[in-house]
């Protein structure tokens, strides 16, 4: 990975662990309590906030995709003045006519450099902290066998680009990562992975969507393992057997990073068989929110599962519930922490959200507080305590403790020790300290060398 110190530094969080989030500019137009913009966002909940969705235009050039989403830029950003450890990704991917923007960009050289040096300009213009590559899925969807080597020279590329854009500007580098399948036949024909993952900080594996309402018996969205019921290419259909193909073709544990969907996949039952792998007919009918068969927000599992039967899928490790003759499998707290527990233990890079617009965001649906599913998750990865109603417990007593009243959030110098500064955030003083060897400068809100 081409890397390089910028003459600022950044301020970074305690643990290496990553919690990504993506967010999409589509969720705003969810009707009523379904409605998701930036400034829903807690700028303490996630490492990173990546957000969804930029696109490749006709001449080659990143660029967005909604009338506003300058405007959710800076939202978004605005954040950073509340949490300077929040990192920011623009991704970039989606379709034109089931068409991948990126087959036609990589195809040339030519369109390759354009596209490098638009999203390099587009990115600082809008303050993002890297790049996130969404291209679902090289080989597929209109393209061919040679997008593979296409898609590894892009990254290699970008990489290239980004090094040397910090180094000409003395910037932090910006960061590249990308979101990829978890079905071993694409995983196997889609990425070169000794090439691709030195060149990514971290992937985002996409471990859901295993199962829906296009297969005519029930199961998981987001199994952890396979169960009896699988057979042929379904026993691969599980987290498991996807980040075991990562590993195995090369891939770093710490820069693979797991997937956790806030959301889950219906069906109608044919029968009264109500268990995993019971006969269906298709897609559960559309939530009132999210508005598409076969596919509810976890906001929208929970109006669900207050009259259902909810049982637990031991030997995958995950929920399902029925009523009414639909069947729904989702994850919850319980599945969760299994997750998190199975990660643990493979030592892999974190996590990444798919989304923070379907956990419960207000907290009005599931009664369980806001975002229920991507908290429990971050409590579950051993992350500090947020920052609350009493200030955050740290190492070095806060000597003052009033210093925040009344004050505007944001950022302020501590005089008593330069290693350290002040936080303020609805009226409560966070005392926090900058990296060893670095001192908190104040004009440009970072910490640096003395």
């Amino acid at each position: 990975m081409f890397k390089v110190l910028g003459v600022l530094l950044a301020l970074h969080t305690a643990t290496s662990t990553k919690l990504v989030c993506h967010m999409t500019n589509w969720a705003q137009y969810r009707p009523s309590s379904g409605k998701f913009t930036a400034d829903h966002i807690d700028p303490f909940m996630c490492t990173h906030v990546v957000y969804a969705l930029a696109t490749i235009n006709s001449f080659n050039q990143l660029i967005a995709t909604e009338w506003n989403d300058e405007e959710q830029y800076k939202v978004l950003h605005s954040l950073r003045d509340i949490n300077p450890a929040l990192r920011t990704l623009l991704s970039v991917g989606g379709s034109a006519n089931g068409i991948s923007p990126f087959i036609a960009m990589v195809s040339k050289p030519e369109n390759r450099a354009v596209f490098l040096k638009s999203a390099i300009s587009f990115l600082r213009k809008h303050n993002f902290d890297g790049l996130n590559l969404d291209w679902e899925f090289p080989g597929q969807m209109g393209s061919t066998a040679a997008d593979k080597d296409r898609f590894s020279g892009l990254v290699e590329e970008l990489d290239q680009a980004f090094f040397q854009e910090a180094r000409d500007t003395k910037k932090t580098q910006l960061l590249l990562t990308a979101n990829v399948a978890a079905f071993l036949p694409t995983i196997d024909s889609a990425y070169d992975v000794p090439k691709i993952a030195p060149h990514l900080d971290f992937i985002n594996v996409m471990t859901y969507d295993y199962h829906g309402h296009w297969e005519a018996q029930t199961g998981h969205n987001s199994p952890l393992y396979r169960s009896n019921h699988d057979s042929g290419s379904h026993l691969h259909h599980n987290i498991n057997s996807s980040i075991s193909q990562w590993l195995s073709l090369g891939a770093p544990g710490e820069k693979l990073l797991l997937g956790f969907s806030t959301y889950g996949r219906t069906y109608r039952l044919q029968s009264s068989d109500t268990s995993l792998g019971a006969p269906a007919t298709g897609a559960g009918e559309a939530g009132p929110f999210t508005r598409t068969a076969g596919f509810w927000s976890y906001y929208e599992v929970c109006s669900f599962i207050n009259g259902a039967t909810v049982e637990w899928i031991a030997e995958q490790e995950v929920p399902y519930a029925t009523n009414g003759g639909v069947w729904v499998g989702y994850d919850n707290k319980q599945s969760v922490t299994a997750k998190v527990q199975w990660m643990n233990s493979n030592k892999l890079g974190g996590a990444h959200v798919w989304t923070l617009d379907m956990d419960d965001f207000s907290g009005l649906f599931c009664s369980e507080g806001a975002y229920p599913l991507v908290n429990h998750l971050r409590n579950s990865m051993g992350f500090p305590p947020k920052p609350t109603t009493t200030p955050r417990p740290t190492t070095t007593k806060d000597p003052i403790t009033t210093f925040c009243s009344g004050r505007p959030d944001g950022l302020y110098e501590n005089i008593a020790d330069k290693t350290t500064y002040l936080q303020c955030f609805n009226g409560i003083t966070y005392l926090q300290r900058c990296q060893p060897g670095l001192i908190y400068w104040d004009p440009c809100k970072c910490c640096n060398y003395p």
